[in-house]
């Protein structure tokens, strides 16, 4: 949740590194953003691409990016044509985390009493698969927020970290909850106390993330991804990231009957039809999202 300012001393000058990118566009809605940068990939516009856009406070995760983050995928939920969404953001820093001059002065009662940090969790409600595509720092927030997409995708140089306890604080975005599920007690509670980063390697090794690419290739292998997942049947997609996503909040045999309802669904759709008469016809499916 907290910025590491405190911990990145030593690279200040990298505060001052432009965004790469240029070709990205502010697409939702017409509208134009301040902290983001929006655009479609892929074939057809399939893959809807996030890359967050403060390079001179690496990507500090302020109220306001929140806010533009949410109406993007908002709009890319509500887009037909988009089947996958990247979440990315520069090459020094994915985000390094939450904006501590807005946070600094706040006080229990503030934080009660808003709801602090909720509509964070708003990215989770996204029926959409979501790939983060973390290049440099991953941190307190920026980590939190990684977690929080479905599929992590790392470039080789990127860190992760959940340094809270170094500004007198806990993780406040899920990164105990779900940092632990993803890497086991032993590790997350290491990480917690001391404020230690891990690698992308050993995230990879930990099971935080899925793959590790170039620096220069991380993006194009994410929207990659997302093309193939964009490809198949939206509405079967969503069912299946449903599901996934219900093994950590239920026991094995209450996940298990949901898989079960959840499959059984599929059989209500034109797109279970469909694939499976094309695999029996030794034909490449045409899915419809019905």
């Amino acid at each position: 949740m907290a910025a590491a300012r405190v911990l990145l001393l030593p690279v200040r000058r990298l505060l001052h590194v432009p965004t790469r990118s240029p070709t990205l566009r502010t697409y939702a809605s017409g509208t134009g953003f301040n902290f983001i940068l929006v655009d479609k990939r892929g074939r057809g516009g399939s893959v809807g691409l996030i890359q967050l856009n403060r390079p001179k406070a690496l990507n500090a995760l302020c109220n306001d990016l929140i806010k533009e983050l949410n109406q993007a995928l908002k709009t890319f939920q509500e887009d037909p044509a988009v089947g996958a969404i990247v979440l990315t953001g520069g090459d020094k820093a994915f985000a390094a985390g939450a904006d501590i001059k807005e946070m600094q002065n706040h006080t229990f009662q503030d934080c009660y009493s808003s709801n602090f940090l909720n509509h964070w969790d708003e990215l989770t409600q996204v029926k959409k698969p979501i790939i983060a595509a973390v290049n440099g720092y991953a941190l307190g927030g920026g980590c939190e927020l990684a977690m929080m997409c479905d599929i992590i995708y790392a470039g080789e140089k990127a860190q992760f970290g959940q340094p809270e306890i170094l500004l007198g604080t806990i993780p406040g975005a899920g990164g105990t909850q779900r940092l632990t599920r993803a890497v086991g007690k032993s590790l997350a509670m290491e990480m917690v106390l001391t404020g230690d980063r891990i690698s992308a390697q050993e995230a990879h090794q930990a099971g935080l993330v899925s793959k590790v690419f170039p620096v220069d290739t991380l993006v194009e292998e994410a929207i990659r991804c997302a093309e193939k997942i964009a490809g198949n049947s939206k509405i079967i997609t969503a069912i299946a990231k449903e599901s996934v996503n219900a093994a950590f909040e239920m026991t094995l045999t209450e996940g298990n009957k949901l898989e079960k309802k959840l499959f059984y669904s599929t059989f209500a759709t034109d797109d279970r039809k469909e694939g499976m008469a094309a695999f029996v016809e030794k034909r490449k499916a045409s899915f419809r999202d019905k």
